[in-house]
């Protein structure tokens, strides 16, 4: 069983991030499965297909499975930060699946 967790982070006054976080229950780790983008104006439909995206992935495959586990949530975020850092500067408005 995992616990869903939401973290964000501002990027700027327009932008934002939502890291799609589990935590592992059975042992209390960490990973990311999928980051979020969302910019001014919202756009409901995004918002809706973000959403849906996150189900999807999360009854497609394991999110432990997805990524890696990590002890703490920021050490999930750094990681998964830098595996895709090439992929967030190509496409800073997209989501990103692990």
């Amino acid at each position: 069983m995992f616990k869903a967790i939401d973290i964000w982070k501002r990027i700027d006054d327009t932008a934002a991030i939502r890291y799609r976080c589990f935590e592992r229950l059975t042992d209390g780790q960490f990973c990311v499965q999928s980051v979020d983008y969302y910019h001014l104006p919202l756009n409901e439909k995004q918002i809706k297909t973000l959403d849906n995206q996150f189900l999807e992935l999360f009854i497609e495959e394991s999110p432990d499975q997805r990524s890696s586990l990590h002890p703490t949530l920021e050490e999930a975020i750094a990681q998964y930060d830098q595996d895709f850092t090439d992929d967030v500067a190509s496409s800073p408005l997209e989501p990103q699946v692990a």
